[in-house]
């Protein structure tokens, strides 16, 4: 009895010291995963090992690694009975011989296809919680020795530590590398502000960092809330396009900001469009939400033609970079934003100057300061001054109609009493006096104040002139009228008194009286003519004559 137990212990011993020997030496938990299940059949005489990982996601078990079984038989939905189940999830293991006889759920139709009889199913453990499953499967009908068991039990301990430490190895190396890499993309995406070059960065830099396939970036619309492909890298035209992914439940959760893993991206029923994921050729997928400081702006996707189980350094890794890339997103579309609307001010400002330059009179916008900015096109002419001469300066520097009484300004009337003003302004030039028109309007804002005072000034010197003019001839054609009518009425007595004169003239006595009473009619006869001259005055004409002195020539008919 004591001397069959000892070769089997040492044989146990023996194959522990080599599988730990081996895991130990191995820090990738694939590799680790994919030695065990490859030596583990060997060593304890069975057909067939599997490794499950428990995806907390979903609270499943999925395929880690496989030797010696059907992928028909690791398809199947159900691993085992409810009751195999429990008791491992408890931490207990579980051996069973006659499966292919005595069978209990949906998986039995695999089992007998694939001539299991028994298996012997093992958790694996890290820190006292289940993170896997180990089984062995035989397809003679065996039973395993409490021996056995035992061994098994800690020998999927032992992958149970050597996956934890290798994942946790591979952790601390990449640490180091995703902080060099964190700030590398830090400082490119914060270093522009041209949104699809930080998109560009984002899903080219992540793959190479993360070791995936590729890596996409899908924004929501802000009109439509929908998911729209932004930005992608190493992925088809076809699985790029395969449709909306806006109803999978795994974006679901993303949209409420919750990191989603996925291992077994070929059938897990978090995601869609199956038959397009195994083309595409794709196993693992990694959503995180990007966000910025507060909401939710789209999904950051990185997918693995691997198996991949992410590790939380890579997702707090991928999380942060897609923060990151969330701000700076936010900022190149809060800057495009910008930039049209300054497109649309300068385009507005344009039609706007366009529109001023057109109008036949001067024009200024004066600010709350007081100061000029903007003025048209006939100002800066008619003043012989530049843009640059004239804006930004003080109103009082730059209006030519600036009275010497500031106090009676009427931009300081129009702002104090924000209602608009029409001004008539006289200026004294070389060329003689010059008048003008100004009307002024205050601009106001929501609350009533004066944001602008627009001013535009219309020269009416002709027009004054020519009123002046108007009245001058008006009160000439009264002195006109007034001369034809006392010419009429001098008319009527002077003839008689002519009449008389000469009938006088021939009854005088002596030589000299002739003489003095031919002078008389002479002079009346003058006056008859100038009478009959100012009844036939039709018009007249002005010219200038000695400083403000000007002669009237009157016209007559012919």
């Amino acid at each position: 009895m004591t001397t069959e137990k000892r070769p089997k212990e040492g044989d146990f011993l023996e194959v522990f010291q080599e599988v730990t020997r081996l895991i130990s030496m191995v820090h990738d938990p694939q590799q680790v995963m994919d030695l065990v299940v490859r030596r583990l059949p060997g060593l304890l005489e069975v057909d067939a090992a599997t490794i499950r990982l428990l995806d907390s996601g979903t609270s499943t078990f999925v395929l880690g690694a496989a030797c010696g079984v059907s992928d028909e038989y690791l398809s199947r939905t159900t691993i085992d009975s409810s009751e195999v189940m429990s008791a491992l999830m408890r931490g207990l293991p579980i051996a069973k011989t006659g499966i292919d006889l005595h069978c209990d759920h949906d998986g039995c139709a695999f089992i007998s296809r694939e001539g299991v009889k028994g298996t012997l199913s093992l958790p694996i453990l890290f820190k006292g919680d289940v993170i896997g499953l180990l089984r062995l499967l035989t397809k003679n009908t065996r039973e395993f020795s409490e021996a056995e068991i035992a061994f098994a039990m800690s020998l999927a301990e032992q992958v149970g530590v050597a996956i934890s430490n290798s994942r946790l190895f591979q952790e601390m190396e990449n640490q180091v590398n995703f902080f060099r890499e964190l700030r590398e993309i830090s400082r490119l995406v914060n270093s522009t502000l041209d949104l699809d070059r930080i998109l560009k960065t984002i899903v080219e830099k992540l793959p190479g960092i993360t070791g995936v396939k590729g890596c996409t970036i899908r924004l929501l619309h802000p009109a439509t809330n929908r998911l729209e492909l932004a930005a992608a890298s190493g992925l088809s035209e076809e699985y790029l396009y395969r449709g909306s992914i806006s109803r999978e439940d795994s974006i679901f959760k993303v949209l409420k900001g919750e990191p989603v893993s996925i291992y077994d991206a070929q059938n897990d029923p978090r995601v869609d469009y199956h038959e397009a994921i195994k083309k595409e050729g794709i196993r693992s997928i990694l959503a995180i939400p990007i966000s910025n400081e507060s909401e939710i702006i789209g999904v950051l996707r990185l997918l693995s033609t691997e198996p991949h189980f992410f590790t939380a350094m890579e997702i707090n890794f991928a999380v942060t970079v897609a923060e990151e890339g969330g701000n700076a997103i936010q900022k190149a579309r809060t800057y495009r934003k910008i930039t049209l609307l300054f497109n649309q001010i300068e385009e507005h400002e344009r039609f706007l100057q366009t529109i001023l330059d057109s109008l036949w009179m001067q024009l200024l916008v004066v600010d709350p300061d007081k100061r000029v900015i903007m003025v048209n096109k006939h100002f800066l002419e008619t003043n012989s001054c530049t843009e640059a001469e004239t804006l930004g300066r003080l109103y009082k520097f730059v209006s030519p109609w600036q009275t010497q009484d500031t106090s009676v300004s009427p931009i300081a009337t129009v702002l104090t009493e924000r209602k608009p003003l029409t001004v008539l302004a006289r200026l004294d030039a070389e060329t003689g006096p010059q008048w003008f028109e100004r009307h002024l309007a205050p601009i106001l804002d929501n609350d009533g104040t004066v944001s602008f005072v627009v001013e535009a000034v219309r020269d009416i010197t002709d027009q004054k002139l020519l009123e002046q003019e108007k009245m001058e001839r008006m009160k000439l054609q009264g002195v006109i009228e007034m001369a034809g009518t006392a010419a009429h009425e001098l008319n009527s007595p002077l003839f008689a008194a002519l009449g008389t004169a000469q009938l006088l003239r021939d009854d005088l006595p002596t030589e000299e009286m002739v003489e003095e009473m031919d002078m008389i009619i002479r002079n009346m006869k003058t006056m008859s003519d100038l009478t009959r001259k100012m009844t036939a005055v039709t018009g007249f004409e002005s010219r200038e004559y000695v400083g403000e002195t000007k002669i009237v020539t009157l016209k007559t008919e012919e």
